[in-house]
């Protein structure tokens, strides 16, 4: 598996996003869908990243600065024909690493509450993130689970 910083320009990583986005749907109402979409992970504040074995894509994943020391994941996803392979866990490691490269001291994350998230909530406790209170510009959401941990 090979993570590379991503241009988001590939029709593989758009295909990907946009399942990514059409996964929320039936979880959350849209005002508690906090997922970028192309456009808003283009910007420079976002550091984005995709794993790749043999020209095929497994997952993506991504941090966005809020400011000179906390960055928030971002667009953490896994291709579902490789889900319980350990693409998640290599993206998630690899963010952490590039984070802390960068001279970021805080990750935070949004990831829903429900069943269809636990996964994802498991990874990052695995990786040692803690729920916590909304942090940036988020707010008490019932469709939202916060979570961060110091680098």
């Amino acid at each position: 598996m090979q993570i590379k910083r991503d241009d988001l320009r590939g029709p593989e990583i758009a295909a990907m996003l946009e399942a990514h986005l059409k996964d929320f749907e039936p979880h959350s109402p849209p005002e508690s869908r906090h997922a970028l979409d192309l456009e808003g992970l283009r910007q420079p504040s976002i550091h984005f990243y995709s794993a790749w074995d043999d020209g095929q894509l497994l997952g993506c994943g991504a941090f966005k600065r809020l400011d000179d020391t906390h960055a928030e994941i971002k667009s953490m996803r896994t291709d579902p024909v490789h889900l319980r392979k350990g693409v998640a866990r290599a993206i998630l490691a690899h963010l952490i690493e590039e984070a802390r490269a960068t001279g970021l001291q805080r990750l935070s994350l949004e990831t829903g509450p429900m069943a269809h998230f636990a996964p994802a909530r498991k990874l990052y406790q695995a990786f040692g993130f803690e729920t916590c209170e909304p942090f940036g510009s988020y707010r008490e959401d019932p469709y939202s689970v916060f979570m961060t941990r110091r680098l």
